[in-house]
């Protein structure tokens, strides 16, 4: 593919949470279409510990092999100095930023009323308060240039719930939030915001706790949910071609891309004067909610003591 038409050629990418999983293949995949990439990824364990290995230093040789350009970056996102140490690295390195994923993450999966304060706390400081860090310190960027994208990746456990996840849900569906508010507070900028939420075969889906009699069913069903199919969204969603496309959730499962619905009233009742509790308590029970567990979702916990 010459660079013509490559689909981000002289863009500067940063993908934190790059070293594996959903964000190695993003990071392969700006590459491959001619993105410079900022591999951010600390080499944690899924709980946030520190390993010995830099997935980062490989994902970064994979795309120099290719011919690509690309650095490593082992900073947090989960710190305000931090952050601002990765965004400047891809300033410092390739003269620019224009593309920010927001991909790294951590689990602390409990039952909510067994879950500790610290379990909590860890999953919103990386996914959500290192959400707002790394976007605060692009923005000042796209902004000088007048155009950039963001893509943040959020989880169907926080747009429709998962047994266990209280933490992760919270942070997931803030993050929604919080693109929504990219998207419009930027959008005299030509910078544009969007959501993804992924389903892959990852660590991180594995980890999650199911009965044993619905491992086998969950992880057969898993394994032809590619993270490739993501990747090729968050290009697609950074190129200029979709340079109206914002505030908006996507979805990836397997060769499926959809597009999920923004929250709106779905039903109302009105009474002139106003409503007592008493009136209320009567007509509220007739409402049929409009939330269904997915289907695809069976990351239920084995005993809820």
């Amino acid at each position: 593919m010459s660079s013509s038409e490559q689909l981000l050629a002289g863009k500067v990418a940063v993908v934190t949470g790059g070293g594996r999983g959903i964000g190695r293949e993003v990071a392969l995949a700006m590459a491959a279409q001619g993105a410079s990439v900022v591999v951010n990824d600390v080499g944690a364990a899924l709980s946030g510990a520190a390993e010995e290995v830099r997935p980062a230093d490989e994902v970064v040789a994979e795309i120099q092999a290719a011919g690509g350009q690309a650095v490593a970056s082992t900073d947090s996102v989960a710190q305000w100095d931090s952050a601002q140490r990765i965004v400047q690295t891809a300033v410092d390195t390739f003269g620019r930023v224009d593309i920010l994923v927001n991909n790294a993450g951590i689990l602390r999966d409990n039952i909510f009323h067994k879950m500790q304060p610290e379990e909590f706390e860890a999953v919103i400081q990386v996914h959500l308060l290192g959400g707002f860090y790394m976007s605060r310190a692009a923005a000042e960027h796209f902004r000088r240039q007048e155009g950039g994208s963001y893509v943040h990746m959020t989880s169907t456990a926080g747009l429709i719930g998962n047994v266990g996840q209280a933490n992760y849900m919270a942070a997931k569906m803030g993050i929604v939030g919080l693109s929504r508010a990219l998207s419009q507070d930027l959008q005299r900028f030509n910078i544009r915001s969007n959501c993804i939420a992924p389903f892959a075969d990852t660590r991180m889906t594995r980890s999650v706790v199911v009965k044993e009699a619905l491992r086998e069913a969950r992880d057969k069903r898993i394994s032809a949910w590619r993270p490739q199919g993501i990747a090729e969204l968050s290009v697609a969603l950074c190129s200029d071609a979709c340079k109206d496309i914002s505030g908006q959730i996507f979805g990836a499962r397997g060769g499926e891309v959809f597009v999920f619905s923004q929250p709106r009233p779905v039903r109302s009742v009105h009474k002139d004067g106003g409503w007592t509790a008493e009136g209320l308590s009567k007509v509220l029970p007739k409402f049929q909610s409009v939330y269904a567990p997915v289907s695809e979702i069976v990351m239920t916990w084995d005993s809820i003591e």
